[in-house]
């Protein structure tokens, strides 16, 4: 059985070392970038939001939304699904969120000191020495939020690692063949070890999927059907929350029993509250009018509607097609793509969008136009703020039910 995870700092030649690898090995390769395609395909979350998770960046209100919980637990299932079908390699930091308790994996860091790997980037990659800095910097700095979040420690900590590579004292052959005698001691495939650990890290991953809704700070174990979830964070309404997590959990296919445990931090002073919060509106607005639509957004964010900006009808289908959005306020005179256009195109691509028009200059049968499009709602400049809030609020509660 060969399973093997690699992670390799920026510049530290591990994408030489997996090809050769993959190639003596006859093994997939599964790149960080090929595991978040995979799971964008697979749960439906847009490629953009699983991107930013990856590299650790800020999402708005998720105390709210939970969506990097979601994120996290949608990829670790992407991760479960490549270890199920057989022998691979791993070439990123998801490989980190293979559980600890998982024994058949061989896990690889080649790194060196950042000078070499800036000296490398030049000479190997014919990048300037001062781009390579800041690419460096930036890489290490992810790769540091995203291992101290799955594991509470350094970046290149060698306790998380079976072989530690250092790339400017090896040659690649030399690392390639270290690897493969010691993934040679790993279990067979056909070993009850290796099966029973790939079964018990499916389930486990598709409980995490289960309850990725309920926030954070929560561990989960699979033995042969039966679930252990550890609460590491205090949390209101104990009871209450534990059978919810309970009654979550024993709906997944394969579930035995359920465990819960209160973890070593559970009695810190933080605490997550175990009901559930209606999250802020989050809207687009789109008009070329610069002035006029950052005045309000000002206006909107006053009456707790935050909101993205862009200025043209191009700007606005480019934003739709990168970012989750369920209110879009669209004006229809703009130069290049039109408001009616991109009412057209919005309700084509993403039709769950709900769009509000606000226009000066739109007549009755633009009116009539929109409408039949599918716009929520049609206003007028100028509108009144209060009303243009009142029916954002709307949309935004229609585009809820539908997708809860």
């Amino acid at each position: 059985m060969s399973l093997l995870t690699i992670t390799s700092a920026l510049y530290a030649d591990g994408e030489v070392v997996v090809e050769k690898l993959a190639e003596k090995m006859n093994c997939r390769v599964f790149t960080d970038e090929d595991l978040i395609t995979m799971t964008e395909s697979a749960s439906g979350i847009k490629y953009a939001t699983l991107k930013k998770v990856a590299e650790t960046q800020h999402l708005a209100f998720n105390e709210f939304t939970h969506e990097k919980e979601k994120c996290i637990a949608s990829l670790r299932k992407t991760v479960s699904d490549v270890i199920a079908e057989g022998d691979a390699i791993l070439h990123g930091v998801l490989g980190h969120l293979i559980p600890d308790w998982t024994t058949h994996v061989l896990r690889v860091l080649i790194i060196s000191d950042a000078h070499w790997r800036e000296e490398n980037a030049v000479s190997r990659y014919g990048i300037s020495r001062t781009d390579a800095h800041s690419r460096i910097k930036a890489a290490d700095a992810a790769a540091a939020l995203w291992i101290n979040d799955l594991h509470h420690k350094k970046m290149w900590d060698p306790t998380l690692y079976d072989i530690v590579i250092p790339s400017d004292k090896s040659d690649a052959d030399t690392s390639v063949q270290l690897i493969i005698e010691n993934a040679g001691k790993l279990p067979a495939a056909s070993s009850d070890i290796v099966s029973g650990e790939r079964r018990d890290f499916s389930l486990a991953a598709a409980v995490g999927v289960a309850l990725c809704g309920v926030g954070q700070a929560l561990e989960i174990q699979s033995n042969d059907g039966h679930v252990t979830l550890t609460l590491n964070k205090n949390v209101m309404m104990l009871n209450r929350f534990k059978q919810k997590l309970s009654t979550l959990a024993m709906g997944v296919d394969g579930v035995r029993s359920v465990e819960i445990r209160l973890g070593k931090d559970f009695y810190k002073t933080n605490v997550l509250h175990s009901y559930d919060f209606d999250a802020p509106l989050q809207a687009l607005l789109v008009d070329d009018e610069k002035e006029f639509v950052q005045t309000l957004s000002e206006r909107l964010k006053m009456r707790a509607v935050e909101t993205d900006v862009v200025f043209s009808g191009e700007e606005a289908l480019d934003f739709t097609a990168r970012e989750d959005t369920e209110v879009m306020v669209l004006d229809l005179k703009m130069p290049g793509i039109n408001g009616i256009d991109v009412l057209k195109k919005v309700k084509e691509t993403r039709p769950e969008i709900e769009v509000i028009i606000l226009t000066a200059h739109g007549t009755d049968a633009d009116r009539d136009t929109c409408m039949a499009l599918g716009a929520f709602a049609y206003l007028r400049k100028p509108a009144d703020i209060d009303q243009l809030a009142s029916t954002m609020r709307a949309a935004y509660k229609k585009a809820r039910a539908r997708n809860a």
